[in-house]
C-alpha cells in the first residue's frame, strides 16, 4: 500500500486479472438472482431480516457491476468506486434500521419457515461466491469491498436462519428484528472500513 503512495503507478490503468473478472460476473449473476428470490419471499413472509438480505443482494449486484467497470482503471479510480460502494453499504444499514423500527411499531410477525428455507438457499449462494473470491480478499479497497460484501452476506444468511429458529421458538418478532439490526451494523462497519482504506489510497 505504501509503495503506491510513493510513486505514480497508481495513476496508470492496470491489466485486470481475467479470472477475477469472470468471478465478478458469476457473483453479479448469483446476487441478482438471489435478490429477485428474496425480495419476493421477504414480502410474503413479512421478515425484515430477509428483506435486509434482499436489499443487500441488490446493493451487491450493483457493486459487482461497478467493480467490473473500474477493474482496468487506476488505483485512484477504483478507490473512488469503493467510496461509492461504502456509501451504498451505509445507506443500506440506515434503511434497515428504519424498517426494523417500523416493524417493531406495527407488530409484524414473520413466517419462520419461509425465512429458514430462503436463508439457507442464500447461504449456499454466498458461500459459493465467497470461495471464489477468497484469494482476492486482501487486494485494494475495491477488491476488499467486494470481499466484505460477500462475507457480510454469508454472515447475514446465517443470522436469518437463526432468526427464523428464534421466531418459531418464541412466537415473537424480536429475533427477526434483532438480526436485522445486527445486519445493519455489519453494513455500517464494513462501509467504514472500505471508506477508510479508499481515502488512504486517494491521499
Amino acid at each position: 500500500m505504501g509503495a503506491h503512495c510513493c510513486n505514480h503507478d497508481h495513476e496508470q490503468p492496470v491489466t485486470p486479472d481475467p479470472k477475477y473478472r469472470r468471478i465478478l460476473w458469476i457473483a453479479l449473476i448469483v446476487n441478482a438472482s438471489m435478490f429477485l428470490i428474496e425480495i419476493i419471499f421477504s414480502l410474503r413472509s413479512g421478515s425484515v431480516a430477509l428483506l435486509a438480505d434482499a436489499i443487500d443482494f441488490f446493493g451487491d449486484t450493483a457493486n459487482y457491476g461497478l467493480s467490473i467497470w473500474v477493474l482496468a482503471m487506476s488505483v485512484q479510480a477504483r478507490a473512488k468506486a469503493a467510496l461509492i460502494k461504502a456509501a451504498s453499504m451505509a445507506l443500506f444499514g440506515i434503511g434497515i434500521l428504519i424498517h426494523a423500527t417500523w416493524n417493531l411499531i406495527t407488530g409484524v410477525l414473520p413466517d419462520a419457515q419461509t425465512m429458514s428455507l430462503i436463508g439457507l438457499l442464500a447461504l449456499c449462494a454466498n458461500v459459493g461466491v465467497g470461495i471464489l473470491l477468497f484469494t482476492y480478499r486482501n487486494g485494494d479497497s475495491n477488491m476488499r469491498s467486494v470481499w466484505l460484501c460477500t462475507r457480510n452476506d454469508a454472515l447475514g444468511n446465517i443470522a436469518v436462519i437463526i432468526a427464523a429458529i428464534g421466531v418459531f421458538g418464541t412466537g415473537t418478532a424480536w429475533p427477526d428484528l434483532i438480526v436485522a439490526t445486527i445486519m445493519a451494523s455489519l453494513a455500517l462497519t464494513a462501509a467504514w472500513q472500505v471508506m477508510k482504506q479508499a481515502r488512504q489510497e486517494l491521499a
